[in-house]
């Protein structure tokens, strides 16, 4: 008879939509690809739909796609930030309202709001530590912006471990980048004109750190004997650059299993977010050869 149930007129009736809202930073990533597939997973088994918006790393974006989602009647919002947000004022109707908002990697880490992340100081103490480890005593890193939690942390990791190991700090070897191709071509051509070249670069992207390391290769600058490079992510691409690329694991479909599961278990009446501050997802060093120079096994992983 061509019947059609009207989910709408249901949701009205029943004050509710069943519809998870989610604000990404960007889409071009194995990471957030990843995360996605997580809570995608969780929600569907739980019968929500989904509406994803992207903020292209504006915080305006941001604030509008909150805006719209909160007039949607999402019945919760999972959010990363943008890299130029300041402030969580965008998202306080949905406290107001009453509408669960969990936010995962991108946070505001003195905020009191539900938040899914992995220890990024301790990731980068570790990346830096291991280039130390291999007789590394000029390490470069490759961040983006740190104003945001993400990378500030995994900054603060970085010179935490130069100054334990009575390495001093140079600003000029931190370089701000967008983590793009382009930023791994940049970056390698900068190494190249530093005197004395560093032996050791953190570069806290995956693909950045690759194409940085095709670089390089061009110019016929050894790895690792030359420089040891390590990423972040854990991105199929470290397997397929030669030498592999030593990596941090970072569990995007645990972290969107996580949040997703968390948000939905409070929309389901069984656990309230509100009594859960921060979850901290477990992440590892996988060591490959891009940084093996000496008393370490290919392929080792380090759970940190």
């Amino acid at each position: 008879m061509g019947y059609r149930h009207n989910n709408f007129a249901s949701n009205l009736r029943k004050q509710k939509s069943n519809t998870i809202g989610i604000i990404l930073h960007e889409l071009n990533s194995n990471f957030i690809t990843s995360v996605l597939a997580g809570i995608e997973k969780v929600t569907t088994e739980a019968g929500y739909d989904l509406i994803i918006a992207h903020s292209s790393e504006s915080a305006q974006k941001e604030k509008t796609n909150a805006q719209n989602l909160f007039h949607k009647r999402v019945d919760g919002l999972i959010a990363s930030l943008a890299f130029d947000t300041e402030d969580l004022q965008h998202f306080a109707p949905y406290d107001q309202k009453g509408i669960p908002v969990i936010f995962f990697d991108r946070v505001e880490e003195q905020s009191e709001t539900t938040k899914v992340i992995i220890d990024n100081y301790k990731c980068g103490y570790q990346a830096t530590q291991h280039l130390i480890e291999q007789g590394c005593k000029r390490i470069v890193l490759v961040t983006a912006s740190l104003k945001r939690n993400v990378y500030a942390q995994r900054h603060k990791g970085y010179v935490d471990a130069l100054y334990d190991n009575g390495l001093p700090y140079n600003k000029e070897h931190v370089l701000i980048k967008d983590l793009s191709e382009q930023c791994g071509v940049e970056a390698a051509l900068q190494i190249m004109n530093m005197s004395p070249m560093p032996d050791g670069a953190f570069i806290t992207n995956d693909f950045s750190a690759a194409v940085c390391m095709q670089t390089l290769k061009e110019y016929n600058i050894r790895i690792p004997e030359d420089i040891a490079i390590v990423g972040f992510n854990n991105d199929a691409v470290g397997k397929i650059v030669e030498p592999q690329l030593t990596t941090i694991d970072y569990p995007g479909i645990e972290m969107g299993e996580i949040a997703a599961r968390n948000l939905i278990n409070h929309l389901q009446g069984v656990s309230d977010i509100k009594q859960t501050n921060t979850i901290v997802v477990r992440s590892s060093l996988i060591v490959r050869k891009s940084s093996l120079r000496s008393g370490y096994s290919p392929n080792l992983r380090i759970i940190i």
